[in-house]
This record gives structure tokens, C-alpha cells and sequence, in this order.
């Protein structure tokens, strides 16, 4: 046995051995994104020049036998590489699909999120609209006001609710508001008292600014962005004593930071010029509330000229 040829075989069966181990693990790994292609022909023509050289020289031997077997292992690997791309390709369009997939499903998201808001943003505004009222708070002159057609015939955007009631004081002012008006929530309220507690201011002033702020007190307490609109006692026979109640009445509308109305002024409404500021603000693309003194304005201008009451009694004219 030829030693050199006995070498020359050990030396090309430790370099072939990894080979077979190289395909396992690239079969296995189903991917061909750390293998170079390169390498494996560069191993793959070194072998054919080796095998090349055993042809020319005529040295036909067993060492021959393990050039080829060497070639065809790596060839293998060759085999196996175009196998895994294949697969890579596969894997990357599956992947693809998957990411487009979850870009249009987090599209999709994001408008019905966006759809949500502006369906909650509709219903808000809806409710809010509806939901809006001023509600009138007063005693027997104030009960015959049809607040509800004074609105619709000014074309308002929202209720005037009227819950006066018969000869309504000072004194049960708060039961009755916490039992008929408190559920209302109204952002606006009128209140016209005082008609029925001149004796009381007559006796003790005090007393009736006290159960006046006390009413008011409460009614902050049940919605404290409620504006509040205090209107005047009617005083046809000019008397002095209703004349300072108003002034307590107008000073505390102002320490109260609500609006003062006086029913004497309320004849001078212009019911026309109004709706015209209203109709060109509707026009301009502007929602607005009316101020409460224009609403507590608008009520009393009707009463003025729409109620006469007489020896207690109110009825239209």
C-alpha cells in the first residue's frame, strides 16, 4: 500500500466528514440566509481539479473513490441551498401577506376608532342640544307665561321650561325647587321671587336676602355653571318698600355674579331684532346660547303686554 495515497485518502476523509454533518443541519435550519453559495462551488471546483489531476496522471485508485464521494456530499449542500431559498421565498411572502394584512386590520382600527369619536361627538352634540333648557322658577303671574310656545315661536334651539307655581315664596322656595326644578339640570334659571315676601322684607330685609342666597346657594350647589337670571317685583303702584327690595334683589344677583332684569325695561324687547342676530349668527356657521337676559327679557315683554292681573288673579288679555 502506497503511503502517500494512504495520506492523501485521510486528509480528504477529514475535510469530507464535516460535509454530511453541513447538509443535517442545513435541511434542518430551512434556511439558506447563512449558507454561501460561493464557498460551496469554490470546495466543488477544488475537488473536480483534484479529481482533474488523479485522471491525467492514470492513478485510479481508492483514492479516486473518496474524491467523489467527497463532491457528491458537497454537491449535496448545493441541493439543500436551492431548496432552503425556495423556502425563504415562501417565508417571506407568507410574511409579507401577514404584514400587510395587519396594517390594513390596524387601518382598519384606526377608522372605526376614528368613526367611533365622531358618532360620540354627534350623539354629545345631539343630547347636549336637546338636553339644554332654561327653566323658569316664579309664582302665580309667572305660571300663565307659555314659555314653551314663546320658544317655539322664536325659533330656539332649546326648551324654556316653565315650573312656577301658585304663590310660591322665599320660604318654601328651596322644597319646592329641590322637589320640582333641581331634576331639570337646567344651565340656565330664571327666578322671579318676591311677589309673595314683601311683608317678610317689610319685617326683616335680612331674612329675605338670606333665604334668597340660600335659594341661590342651592341651586350652584345642584349645577354650578348654571346661569342665573333674578327679575325685578312688579311695583305698578310705585311703592317705596318694593322699590328697595328690587335694589336688594339687584344687589344680589350682582354679589351672586347673576344677570339683573327689570320688569319695567322688559316692554322695550325687540322681539325682531333678536331673532335677526340670531338668524345671522345661524347663518354664519355659529352655535350659540342665548343670553339668559335676552330669554328672561323675551319672557316678561310677553307677559307685559300679554297677562293683566287682577286682585290676585292672572289671566290673558
Amino acid at each position: 500500500m502506497n503511503l502517500a495515497h494512504l495520506l492523501e485518502a485521510g486528509m480528504l476523509v477529514c475535510f469530507g466528514f464535516s460535509w454530511p454533518i453541513n447538509v443535517v443541519k442545513a435541511y434542518k435550519a430551512r434556511t439558506a440566509k447563512s449558507t454561501s453559495l460561493a464557498f460551496i462551488i469554490l470546495i466543488i471546483t477544488g475537488y473536480i481539479a483534484g479529481i482533474g489531476a488523479k485522471l491525467i496522471n492514470h492513478q485510479f485508485n481508492y483514492v479516486l473513490a473518496v474524491y467523489f464521494l467527497n463532491l457528491v456530499i458537497v454537491f449535496s449542500n448545493v441541493v439543500v441551498y436551492f431548496r432552503n431559498v425556495a423556502l425563504d421565498k415562501k417565508n417571506d411572502a407568507e410574511k409579507g401577506k401577514v404584514v400587510l394584512n395587519k396594517k390594513e386590520n390596524e387601518n382598519q382600527v384606526v377608522y372605526a376608532h376614528e368613526e367611533m369619536i365622531e358618532l360620540k361627538k354627534d350623539l354629545r352634540e345631539e343630547v347636549s342640544r336637546k338636553a339644554y333648557n332654561v327653566a323658569l322658577m316664579g309664582g302665580t303671574y309667572d305660571k300663565e307665561i307659555p314659555s314653551e310656545e314663546i320658544a317655539e315661536s322664536c325659533d330656539l334651539d332649546f326648551d324654556i321650561i316653565n315650573r312656577s307655581t301658585f304663590a310660591l315664596s322665599l320660604r318654601n322656595a328651596k322644597e319646592y325647587y329641590k322637589k320640582y326644578v333641581a331634576g331639570l339640570e337646567s344651565d340656565g334659571m330664571i327666578l322671579h321671587l318676591g311677589q309673595e315676601d314683601k311683608e317678610l322684607f317689610k319685617a326683616n330685609p335680612s331674612e329675605f336676602d338670606n333665604l334668597y342666597l340660600g335659594l341661590i346657594s342651592l341651586i350652584k350647589g345642584n349645577n354650578r355653571d348654571c346661569r342665573l337670571a333674578l327679575v325685578s317685583v312688579k311695583n305698578s303702584a310705585n311703592e317705596v318698600y318694593v322699590n328697595e327690595m328690587n335694589n336688594h334683589i339687584k344687589a344680589i344677583a350682582s354679589s351672586e355674579q347673576a344677570v339683573f332684569v327689570n320688569l319695567e325695561n322688559a316692554s322695550l324687547w325687540n322681539p325682531e331684532g333678536a331673532k335677526a342676530s340670531s338668524d345671522f349668527a345661524a347663518g354664519m356657521g355659529l352655535k350659540i346660547k342665548k343670553p339668559i337676559y335676552d330669554v328672561a327679557t323675551m319672557l316678561y315683554s310677553y307677559a307685559n303686554q300679554n297677562l293683566v292681573e287682577n286682585a290676585g288673579k292672572v289671566s290673558i288679555a
